[in-house]
Protein backbone atom coordinates (compact mmCIF):
# COMPACT_ATOMS: atom_id res chain seq x y z
CA UNK A 1 0.00 0.00 0.00
CA UNK A 2 2.98 2.11 0.68
CA UNK A 3 4.59 1.26 -2.10
CA UNK A 4 1.35 2.17 -3.92
CA UNK A 5 1.11 5.80 -2.59
CA UNK A 6 4.52 6.92 -3.23
CA UNK A 7 4.15 5.97 -7.01
CA UNK A 8 0.97 8.10 -6.84
CA UNK A 9 2.63 11.18 -5.45
CA UNK A 10 6.05 10.39 -7.57
CA UNK A 11 3.19 10.59 -11.05
CA UNK A 12 1.40 13.68 -9.70
CA UNK A 13 4.96 15.44 -8.53
CA UNK A 14 6.12 14.35 -11.73
CA UNK A 15 3.36 15.56 -14.10
CA UNK A 16 2.93 18.99 -12.00
CA UNK A 17 7.09 19.72 -12.49
CA UNK A 18 6.02 19.35 -16.31
CA UNK A 19 3.16 21.14 -16.84
CA UNK A 20 5.33 24.12 -14.55
CA UNK A 21 8.20 23.52 -17.03
CA UNK A 22 6.25 23.64 -19.89
CA UNK A 23 4.33 26.88 -18.60
CA UNK A 24 7.61 28.06 -17.91
CA UNK A 25 9.17 27.47 -21.69
CA UNK A 26 6.42 29.36 -22.84
CA UNK A 27 6.28 32.59 -21.05
CA UNK A 28 8.95 34.74 -22.77
CA UNK A 29 10.08 38.31 -20.80
CA UNK A 30 10.58 41.04 -23.32
CA UNK A 31 12.30 44.48 -23.12
CA UNK A 32 9.36 47.17 -22.74
CA UNK A 33 9.55 50.19 -24.72
CA UNK A 34 10.43 53.38 -22.90
CA UNK A 35 7.04 55.39 -23.19
CA UNK A 36 9.23 59.10 -23.94
CA UNK A 37 12.88 59.53 -26.04
CA UNK A 38 15.87 58.59 -24.60
CA UNK A 39 17.17 62.52 -24.26
CA UNK A 40 13.36 63.00 -22.93
CA UNK A 41 14.35 63.58 -19.33
CA UNK A 42 17.47 65.61 -20.16
CA UNK A 43 18.84 67.71 -18.57
CA UNK A 44 18.04 65.33 -15.36
CA UNK A 45 18.81 62.43 -16.90
CA UNK A 46 21.06 62.02 -20.71
CA UNK A 47 20.18 60.58 -23.02
CA UNK A 48 23.36 58.34 -22.56
CA UNK A 49 22.37 57.01 -19.58
CA UNK A 50 18.72 56.02 -20.43
CA UNK A 51 20.02 54.41 -23.70
CA UNK A 52 22.99 52.57 -21.74
CA UNK A 53 20.11 51.43 -18.64
CA UNK A 54 17.63 50.63 -20.91
CA UNK A 55 19.11 48.78 -23.72
CA UNK A 56 22.31 47.13 -22.08
CA UNK A 57 21.56 46.76 -18.30
CA UNK A 58 17.81 46.14 -18.16
CA UNK A 59 18.01 44.30 -21.79
CA UNK A 60 20.82 41.79 -19.73
CA UNK A 61 18.44 40.99 -16.93
CA UNK A 62 15.42 40.19 -19.48
CA UNK A 63 18.02 37.78 -21.61
CA UNK A 64 19.42 36.18 -17.67
CA UNK A 65 15.72 36.07 -16.49
CA UNK A 66 14.87 34.01 -19.75
CA UNK A 67 17.73 31.90 -19.29
CA UNK A 68 17.31 31.10 -15.81
CA UNK A 69 13.60 29.86 -16.71
CA UNK A 70 14.43 27.76 -19.20
CA UNK A 71 17.14 25.72 -16.73
CA UNK A 72 14.57 25.81 -14.70
CA UNK A 73 11.93 24.21 -17.07
CA UNK A 74 14.53 21.31 -17.28
CA UNK A 75 15.19 21.43 -13.95
CA UNK A 76 11.62 20.62 -13.19
CA UNK A 77 10.66 18.37 -15.83
CA UNK A 78 13.72 16.35 -14.68
CA UNK A 79 13.07 16.61 -10.97
CA UNK A 80 15.92 17.81 -9.97
CA UNK A 81 15.45 19.53 -6.58
CA UNK A 82 19.16 20.75 -6.10
CA UNK A 83 18.93 22.01 -9.78
CA UNK A 84 15.74 24.38 -8.56
CA UNK A 85 17.30 25.91 -5.58
CA UNK A 86 20.33 26.58 -7.31
CA UNK A 87 18.45 29.06 -10.15
CA UNK A 88 16.36 30.62 -7.48
CA UNK A 89 19.33 33.39 -7.04
CA UNK A 90 19.41 34.10 -10.49
CA UNK A 91 15.66 34.29 -11.19
CA UNK A 92 15.42 36.52 -8.15
CA UNK A 93 18.14 38.58 -8.93
CA UNK A 94 17.01 38.79 -13.27
CA UNK A 95 13.70 38.59 -12.24
CA UNK A 96 13.85 41.70 -9.53
CA UNK A 97 15.87 43.61 -12.27
CA UNK A 98 13.40 43.31 -14.59
CA UNK A 99 10.43 43.79 -12.42
CA UNK A 100 12.18 47.00 -10.88
CA UNK A 101 13.22 48.70 -14.04
CA UNK A 102 9.93 48.13 -15.86
CA UNK A 103 8.14 50.24 -13.04
CA UNK A 104 11.69 52.92 -12.81
CA UNK A 105 10.48 53.40 -16.44
CA UNK A 106 6.67 54.02 -16.16
CA UNK A 107 7.34 56.01 -12.88
CA UNK A 108 9.56 58.82 -14.71
CA UNK A 109 8.20 61.36 -17.16
CA UNK A 110 9.53 64.59 -18.80
CA UNK A 111 6.44 66.19 -17.68
CA UNK A 112 6.72 65.14 -13.95
CA UNK A 113 7.73 66.59 -10.75
CA UNK A 114 5.81 68.65 -8.33
CA UNK A 115 3.82 66.59 -6.15
CA UNK A 116 0.90 64.08 -6.59
CA UNK A 117 -2.90 64.61 -5.82
CA UNK A 118 -5.88 62.81 -4.57
CA UNK A 119 -6.11 59.95 -1.99
CA UNK A 120 -2.16 59.27 -2.79
CA UNK A 121 -1.52 62.76 -1.30
CA UNK A 122 -3.86 62.47 1.40
CA UNK A 123 -2.18 59.28 2.80
CA UNK A 124 1.54 60.91 2.12
CA UNK A 125 0.07 63.80 4.54
CA UNK A 126 -1.33 61.41 6.55
CA UNK A 127 2.03 59.98 7.20
CA UNK A 128 4.60 61.97 6.88
CA UNK A 129 2.51 65.36 7.58
CA UNK A 130 4.18 67.38 4.73
CA UNK A 131 5.56 66.07 0.98
CA UNK A 132 8.34 67.53 2.08
CA UNK A 133 9.23 65.19 5.11
CA UNK A 134 8.42 62.11 2.96
CA UNK A 135 10.83 63.22 -0.01
CA UNK A 136 13.24 63.79 2.47
CA UNK A 137 12.88 60.41 4.29
CA UNK A 138 13.09 58.88 0.95
CA UNK A 139 16.31 61.25 -0.13
CA UNK A 140 18.01 59.78 3.10
CA UNK A 141 17.13 56.17 2.61
CA UNK A 142 18.01 55.79 -0.94
CA UNK A 143 21.13 57.89 -0.64
CA UNK A 144 22.39 56.21 2.57
CA UNK A 145 22.33 52.40 0.44
CA UNK A 146 25.58 50.84 1.08
CA UNK A 147 26.43 49.44 -2.52
CA UNK A 148 23.77 49.15 -5.07
CA UNK A 149 20.01 49.08 -4.36
CA UNK A 150 16.39 50.84 -4.20
CA UNK A 151 15.34 53.21 -2.68
CA UNK A 152 11.14 52.84 -2.45
CA UNK A 153 7.97 54.07 -1.26
CA UNK A 154 5.79 50.93 -0.62
CA UNK A 155 1.89 50.61 0.28
CA UNK A 156 0.61 48.52 2.61
CA UNK A 157 -2.62 47.22 2.17
CA UNK A 158 -3.37 45.25 5.31
CA UNK A 159 -2.10 48.54 7.11
CA UNK A 160 -3.18 50.97 4.58
CA UNK A 161 -0.26 52.95 4.91
CA UNK A 162 2.57 53.80 2.84
CA UNK A 163 6.62 52.77 4.37
CA UNK A 164 9.65 54.13 2.72
CA UNK A 165 12.03 51.04 2.67
CA UNK A 166 15.21 50.00 0.83
CA UNK A 167 16.09 46.62 -0.69
CA UNK A 168 19.56 45.39 -1.76
CA UNK A 169 20.85 45.08 -5.53
CA UNK A 170 17.70 43.91 -7.46
CA UNK A 171 15.69 42.00 -4.46
CA UNK A 172 11.91 42.65 -6.12
CA UNK A 173 10.52 44.81 -3.06
CA UNK A 174 6.76 43.06 -2.97
CA UNK A 175 8.62 39.25 -3.12
CA UNK A 176 11.15 40.72 -0.35
CA UNK A 177 8.81 43.39 1.84
CA UNK A 178 5.20 42.23 0.80
CA UNK A 179 4.56 45.98 -0.03
CA UNK A 180 3.05 46.70 -2.97
CA UNK A 181 5.86 49.10 -5.12
CA UNK A 182 4.37 52.28 -5.81
CA UNK A 183 7.86 54.40 -6.42
CA UNK A 184 11.55 53.19 -6.53
CA UNK A 185 14.90 55.00 -6.91
CA UNK A 186 17.38 52.85 -8.45
CA UNK A 187 20.61 53.92 -7.21
CA UNK A 188 22.93 51.46 -8.70
CA UNK A 189 25.72 53.49 -10.16
CA UNK A 190 24.99 52.47 -14.08
CA UNK A 191 21.84 54.38 -13.08
CA UNK A 192 23.90 57.84 -13.34
CA UNK A 193 27.25 57.61 -12.96
CA UNK A 194 28.17 58.85 -16.37
CA UNK A 195 26.21 62.54 -15.30
CA UNK A 196 26.88 62.62 -11.81
CA UNK A 197 30.06 60.38 -11.54
CA UNK A 198 30.17 59.49 -7.16
CA UNK A 199 28.19 62.13 -6.54
CA UNK A 200 24.79 59.62 -5.40
CA UNK A 201 22.95 62.83 -3.70
CA UNK A 202 22.72 64.79 -6.84
CA UNK A 203 21.32 62.49 -8.83
CA UNK A 204 18.67 61.87 -6.14
CA UNK A 205 17.58 65.06 -6.25
CA UNK A 206 17.24 65.35 -9.70
CA UNK A 207 14.69 62.06 -9.82
CA UNK A 208 12.38 64.70 -7.71
CA UNK A 209 12.45 66.42 -10.86
CA UNK A 210 10.68 64.14 -13.13
CA UNK A 211 8.63 61.38 -11.41
CA UNK A 212 5.52 60.76 -12.88
CA UNK A 213 3.06 61.33 -9.91
CA UNK A 214 -0.08 60.10 -12.37
CA UNK A 215 1.56 56.69 -12.85
CA UNK A 216 2.73 56.38 -9.02
CA UNK A 217 -1.08 57.21 -8.44
CA UNK A 218 -2.57 54.59 -10.80
CA UNK A 219 -0.34 52.07 -9.42
CA UNK A 220 -1.36 53.15 -5.65
CA UNK A 221 -5.40 53.02 -7.15
CA UNK A 222 -4.49 49.80 -8.23
CA UNK A 223 -2.93 48.72 -4.91
CA UNK A 224 -6.25 50.22 -3.35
Amino acid sequence: MLSSKFSVAKCALTKSASALGAMAMRMKHTLPDLPYDYNALEPFISADIMKLHHTKHHQTYVNNLNVAEEKLAEAMHKGDVNGIIQLQAAIRFNGGGHLNHSIFWETLSPTGGGEPEGALKDLILEEFVTFDAMKKSMTAASVGIQGSGWGWLGYDKPAHSLRIVTCANQDPLQATTGLIPLFGIDVWEHAYYLQYKNVRPDYVDAIWHIVNWKSVTERFKAAL
